[in-house]
């Protein structure tokens, strides 16, 4: 019986790549020179934090960094989690991004629900961070992918690990 996954792991290497691009672009920008601006980058807890003198300029980080990961890998600026900004000492403020990845259990519920409310032939259960989906035709299987990339637009999955 052919089945597949929808996954949504993130590129941590194509993530990394577009820091540093970004990074560079702020270090030889004229209106940066002598600022706190800034990007770090924590690997092992997944997350990014943007360090500026206002919030003018964390917006222009911004401008920077999100189409230098869109370019690395499409839709990666989707699964940026922002949380508030900070400030910290003096005018400086901060802002700390958390890479999601992994499909949430909300979102797998609603993309159960939408397989199932579409009444199409498959079976679709939730594996973890992973929704599997299985069913006798693989018409009726790329058609139920064809389903979800319509409809969750604000979350980057991805249909693989194809079992025949």
């Amino acid at each position: 019986m052919p089945s597949f996954d929808f996954t949504s792991e993130a590129d941590m290497v194509a993530i990394k790549n577009a820091i540093d691009v970004a990074s560079r672009q702020i270090d030889n920008r004229y209106d940066f020179k002598g600022t706190s601006a800034k990007i770090e980058f924590n690997e092992k807890d997944k997350q990014i934090t943007l360090f500026g003198d206002s919030d003018f300029q964390l917006d222009q980080i911004k401008d920077i960094l999100f189409p230098a990961m869109e370019k690395k890998e499409a839709e990666s600026s989707k699964r940026l989690d922002a949380e508030k900004v900070e400030s910290i000492s003096g005018n400086k403020v901060k802002q700390l991004f958390k890479i999601k990845s992994g499909i949430e259990s909300e979102l797998a519920k609603k993309i159960v629900k939408q397989i199932k409310d579409a009444k199409l032939k498959v079976q679709a259960a939730i594996q973890g961070d992973a929704v599997r989906v299985t069913g006798a035709k693989r018409d009726d299987l790329q058609e139920c992918i064809a389903l979800i990339r319509k409809s969750v637009t604000d979350f980057p999955i991805k249909a693989g690990n194809f079992r025949d």
